[in-house]
């Protein structure tokens, strides 16, 4: 079997991909797969990295708003499909899934015009315009979220590596602290804030230093690689604060942790709730509210709780946060709620239903592009899912 995955541009997009590609793996290890991409994006280190063949095309940013841009969009977008279609032909591609971001679209078209099969997978509650498109090409599509609205969407959650899905946080803590260099008997905040790093949230932790060591709370805060060279022990009065650039092995960072302050991106809260880790979300303040609204489920639940990046201050923490990850039996309740959320098998099911696809065990009957339906507001500029 040979399957075509275009998701590219961010994180948000290449890590379902990748965890898919790897499931597909498991079930048939001789399934050929390709990643399409392109040069400006992070599947160029992620990609190669586990694996993977990457086939390359054009960028093709769209215009949020109606523009001179508009006017160079048909002349590129027509090299990135002609590229696309080179690298379908090249695999004699079965199926080609996609996740939205600058590489599905021209990955839909050319799919189309050479009757291969097209799955689409929808991670955000509001779908990107690359998606909407592609759900106007095919019956198969399915999201991360369980609200998401788009046309013929079934609910599957977010593929996640098998890093995070078969991670045991209890029986991995300790081992994980040590890891980290962190203590096994303090209560241990983990932040981070995407794969660059969130100021906002950097600027008031670094500012809260010393109401965590008051407090007897240590932490682990994942600052972005743009924000700083090598780790740094700021550990005070033998309480550990360990400031690093990134973190390769965020499973081991969900098992030393008992509370998460992050962005709540749609990758983020799968693998939260995947892991039973109860999140501090802090929204990205951008685009329609969509960090808010990955969020708002896992709240409701009881697994987590959200601020509005503009509140974010050493008040809250020492309001809010620092009483909640003092409060043992508080953080197992959440544990517990945010692990009643997560979907630790989408990567298989959305796998299977790939094979099925590709098979043809789900025929699919001609399926025109439907006349707007006015949700172009909503567009995916390949912002970071995570």
């Amino acid at each position: 079997m040979r399957v075509a995955l275009a998701g590219g541009g961010t994180a948000g997009h290449i890590e379902p991909a990748l965890s898919l590609a790897d499931a597909l793996r498991r079930i048939d290890p001789n399934t050929e797969i390709l990643c399409l991409g392109t040069e400006r994006g992070l599947e160029t280190r992620l990609v190669p990295m586990r694996g993977y063949e990457l086939g390359l095309i054009p960028a093709v940013p769209l215009p949020r708003k109606l523009t001179p841009q508009l006017l160079s969009v048909p002349g590129k977008l027509a090299g990135a499909l002609s590229a696309a279609g080179d690298h379908l032909d090249r695999l004699q591609a079965d199926v080609i899934v996609g996740f939205g971001g600058y590489v599905a679209t021209p990955g839909y078209l050319a799919a189309r015009r050479r009757r291969v099969p097209i799955v689409v997978h929808e991670a955000n509650p509001l779908p990107g315009l690359a998606n909407r498109l592609g759900a106007r090409l095919t019956p198969h599509v399915f999201t991360g979220h369980p609200h998401t609205q788009i046309r013929n969407g079934r609910f599957v959650g977010i593929p996640l590596r098998q890093q995070i899905t078969t991670l045991d946080r209890l029986a991995m803590g300790d081992k994980a602290r040590t890891y980290f260099g962190l203590r096994p008997d303090l209560p241990t905040l983990l932040i981070f804030g995407g794969s660059q790093g969130a100021q906002r949230i950097n600027e008031t932790a670094f500012a809260a230093r010393n109401a965590f060591r008051d407090h007897g709370v240590q932490v682990l805060h994942v600052v972005g690689p743009k924000n700083a060279d090598e780790p740094q022990d700021l550990t005070q009065d033998g309480i550990p604060y360990v400031a690093v650039p990134y973190v390769d092995r965020m499973d081991m960072a969900y098992a030393a942790a008992d509370v998460a302050m992050c962005r709540s991106g749609a990758l983020t809260c799968a693998e939260l709730t995947a892991v039973g880790l109860p999140g501090a979300f802090v929204p990205l303040a951008i685009g329609n509210g969509e960090q808010a609204l990955n969020a708002e489920p896992v709240v409701q639940a009881g697994g987590g709780l959200m601020v509005n990046n503009a509140d974010v201050s050493v008040e809250w923490i020492t309001g809010t946060l620092i009483p909640l990850l003092t409060d043992t039996d508080r953080v197992v309740a959440m544990s517990e709620a945010a692990a009643r959320m997560g979907r630790r098998d989408a990567d298989m099911e959305l796998a299977r239903e790939v094979m099925a696809v590709a098979r043809g065990d789900r025929p699919a009957p001609e399926v025109p592009v439907a006349e707007d339906d006015g949700d172009d507001a909503y567009y995916d500029d390949g912002k970071d899912a995570r």
